[in-house]
């Protein structure tokens, strides 16, 4: 499993940190959860606590297993104030958006108004061309596993330095971005291999999966995913953001290390405009709205059986042996023996990793309001799949 530390995390282009992870449970009311005794979940909280030693300002983190919920939050949740980190905190999700593009995609596949095996070129015609990229080679599925060859354009020089690296981003934070601005910088380099070729996670393809619900649709794709998903679901600390720039209480402030010639140097980035971020990384949501979600997913509530076969049939990651992707979903065996289903996901402030087994018993949702501390979270994700006592 792999936690991509992106340059929405401060950092230039893409780096990835061997991780492991599992997910959750489905929709039950919270006033109906029964607790998890804290004693079963002594090796995660001390896991937690280790991040926030090793300098990760808070942690926020919930479990769903068979015997009941779980949550509990280590450190601050404000360096200026010192106000502690919140069991019941929102943040932004970052890549795990991905997860809900693909189950929409997907959705929309079952009811036949597309195919995995259409082409991009077919939904968003002449959308991506030039430099030798060409969308009649690339199909939706290709997109959805990372296999299009298509340039992240998180990995541009000049696009990271001007919104997420120091001056530039505290002069564009509040920017309105938009999606085709960002594809546009992806297009401008040349494709990384021919699609199909092999693996490897770019931010430009969801990007392009949310353009085309929203071509299928008809409406924005904030507005399926809610419909979809959230409303059916009961999440109700899920939301898209939109151009707003603020997180919904309660919440926590976000913290980066902008400056690479400063490397001490903590600048709070809790506030961005949210259109940064808009269909790969712009939901903002909770632990316990994460752990629902994959729980339910996991056990069919969202897609038929042929749809969430597609969905964990996956590619070899070939950076990470081990790991592989499906459609917006990856897959890890733990250093126990234990394979989870997950998404990771980076964004200003903020880093979150949400997991399930796959029968969908036993999930993990944690967020760090730091865009550092990643390489903490294999320790809480073993700890949390391996030294909790047997459901």
């Amino acid at each position: 499993m792999t936690i991509r530390k992106s340059s929405k995390a401060g950092v230039v282009g893409l780096a990835a940190f061997a991780m492991a992870a599992t997910a959750f449970t489905g929709p039950a009311q919270a006033s109906r959860d029964t607790a998890s005794k804290a004693v079963d979940h002594q090796a995660t909280q001390a896991a937690i606590d280790a991040a926030v030693k090793a300098g990760v300002p808070g942690v926020t983190a919930q479990a769903r297993d068979a015997k009941g919920v779980w949550k509990s939050a280590s450190g601050v949740g404000d360096l200026k104030t010192g106000a502690p980190r919140g069991k019941n905190d929102r943040f932004r999700v970052g890549s795990i958006t991905n997860t809900f593009v693909a189950t929409v995609l997907l959705q929309m596949e079952a009811e036949k108004r597309l195919s995995l095996d259409d082409t991009v070129e077919r939904h968003l015609p002449g959308v991506v061309t030039g430099n030798g990229n060409d969308g009649s080679q690339i199909t939706v599925r290709q997109l959805l596993n990372h296999t299009s060859g298509l340039f992240d354009y998180l990995a541009d020089k000049e696009y990271v330095e001007t919104y997420f690296l120091g001056d530039g981003y505290l002069q564009h934070r509040y920017d309105t971005v938009t999606p085709e601005k960002r594809v546009k910088v992806a297009l401008s380099h040349e494709p990384l291999f021919k699609p199909g070729a092999r693996h490897a996670f770019s931010h430009t393809n969801d990007i392009l999966a949310a353009l085309i619900v929203e071509k299928i649709g008809g409406k924005p794709y904030e507005k399926e995913v809610r419909d979809r998903i959230i409303k059916p679901l009961g999440l109700k600390a899920t939301s898209n953001p939109g151009t707003s720039v603020r997180l919904p209480q309660p919440s926590s402030r976000g913290y980066a290390k902008l400056f690479l010639s400063a490397p001490d140097r903590i600048d709070d980035v809790t506030e961005m405009n949210g259109s940064q971020g808009w269909g790969d990384g712009d939901i903002i949501s909770s632990a316990d709205d994460l752990n629902r979600f994959y729980r339910a997913l996991m056990r069919g509530k969202l897609l038929p059986p042929r749809q969430l076969k597609a969905m964990k049939t996956t590619v070899d990651n070939p950076d990470f042996p081990g790991s592989s992707y499906g459609l917006g979903i990856e897959r890890f065996t733990l250093s126990c023996g234990t394979t989870v289903w997950y998404h990771d996901g980076g964004a200003m402030g903020s880093v979150t990793l949400a997991s399930t087994t796959e029968d969908g018993r036993h999930q993990l949702a944690f967020n760090y309001n730091s865009n550092w501390g990643v390489e903490t979270g294999l320790p809480v994700l073993n700890a949390e799949y391996c030294e909790t006592p047997a459901r």
